[in-house]
């Protein structure tokens, strides 16, 4: 009995000793990742000046319909975008030329560099920022954002540190966590050709491009985000399906749900779901998503 109970005690050792070398394997590849630099020349767009008020207006909606503030909160201050015990604790930057700033030195290229990129100007990825969907924005829409950026009243907001959890650096050591974006992104990749603004099944895809697919997948058909811990919600399935999906759903159904976040049965959107972001999509916008989630080949859930 003592020689078994001596194997299982070796064993169990062995257990925890592997666990143990996993654990610091998956800090040291978290490590390499942030430390990592890129050194990334982007082409310019055309920025509008910060006198022109329609561009400036348009700009601030941007910020608002494309997800910036959901992070960076209303007066591009910056606050805790991520907490969850687990994944730790992500801090979204202050974008303002406030007490700070993490942009006060910024040029022109800096913004593209980083909101296009996800790559600073210290040449390290930024953190979390889904860069490899903005990357995806126009230029003229681009352009409008960086001049409303420019023209952020000031806020006095000192960041706080982020902290990485052990769940972090596992799933983003075995790929299945988007921590440094600037991985993510084509740099060297030709620019897609923005299509033209209208109710078109063209320029809906470039939007879900930019605001669906990160949750939903590529065929926005849904399932569980790749790594996420179990506490957050799965996303739903976009396809016309009858049975999980949006087959029975009407454009009003649609539009509704993106503005006051009730479903056709009048329950509620899961808040994980940012419809208070989306509702600024403005008409055009909406009407085109809704006429490009329509275009797409019914799919049951779960195959993203």
């Amino acid at each position: 009995m003592r020689k078994v109970l001596r194997w299982v005690g070796f064993g169990l050792a062995g257990l925890v000793g592997l666990g143990l070398l996993g654990v610091l394997s998956a800090y040291a590849v978290t490590r390499r990742g942030v430390n990592r630099t890129w050194d990334i020349t982007p082409a310019m767009v055309t920025i509008p000046a910060t006198s022109d008020a329609a561009a400036i207006k348009e700009g601030q909606r941007l910020y608002s319909a494309r997800g910036c503030a959901e992070c960076h909160a209303a007066d591009g201050g910056g606050k805790l975008a991520l907490d969850d015990p687990g994944l730790g604790q992500i801090y979204a930057p202050n974008l303002t030329r406030g007490k700070g700033s993490a942009v006060s030195s910024y040029t022109d290229l800096d913004w593209v560099r980083c909101i296009r990129h996800g790559v600073k100007p210290d040449h390290h990825s930024v953190l979390l920022m889904p860069a490899n969907e903005y990357n995806r924005i126009g230029d003229r829409e681009l352009g409008m954002l960086i001049a409303y950026l420019k023209t952020v009243p000031a806020v006095d907001r000192e960041p706080q540190p982020s902290h990485l959890g052990l769940i972090v650096n596992i799933v983003y050591a075995l790929g299945l966590f988007p921590l440094v974006p600037a991985e993510l992104v084509p740099h060297t990749a030709a620019r897609p050709v923005e299509p033209p603004v209208g109710v078109t099944v063209e320029y809906g895809r470039h939007l879900a491009s930019i605001q669906c697919v990160g949750c939903h997948g590529e065929g926005l058909s849904g399932g569980p985000l790749p790594g996420a811990p179990p506490s957050l919600p799965v996303p739903k399935n976009l396809t016309p399906d009858a049975q999980t999906g949006l087959g029975k759903w009407s454009q009003d159904d649609f539009l509704r749900a993106m503005r006051t976040g009730k479903r056709p049965d009048g329950s509620d959107l899961n808040p994980f779901m940012p419809w208070r972001t989306y509702s600024n999509l403005n008409d055009t916008e909406m009407s085109a998503l809704w006429a490009y989630l329509q275009s797409l080949p019914a799919h049951k859930f779960g195959s993203r």
